[in-house]
């Protein structure tokens, strides 16, 4: 048997603020291909101790998030980006 809880009322208005909605920085640009070599972009997608930013954090779409992991983990293989911040 299921109970009717008592409905709210509207709430007042200002009360709740809206986030506002990340868009993609590479898909404003409209940047085709993130390239590897470009150090000085990919570092600003690295966390302090040396983890990938995620989408959710950085407001990335998925296609360029893709391009973006795949860039920095060669452009660690090269040496170009470090796996750890000391």
């Amino acid at each position: 048997m299921r109970i009717n809880k008592p409905r709210r009322g509207p709430r007042k208005s200002g009360m709740f603020m809206q986030a506002r909605r990340k868009v993609c920085k590479f898909c404003v640009d409209k940047t085709k291909t993130i390239d590897y070599k470009d150090a000085k972009l990919l570092e600003g997608y690295i966390k302090e101790r040396g983890r990938i930013v995620s989408a959710r954090f950085s407001g990335n779409c998925a296609k360029h998030q893709r391009q973006l992991t795949r860039a920095i983990k060669k452009a660690r293989f090269i040496a170009l980006v470090p796996y750890v911040r000391m």
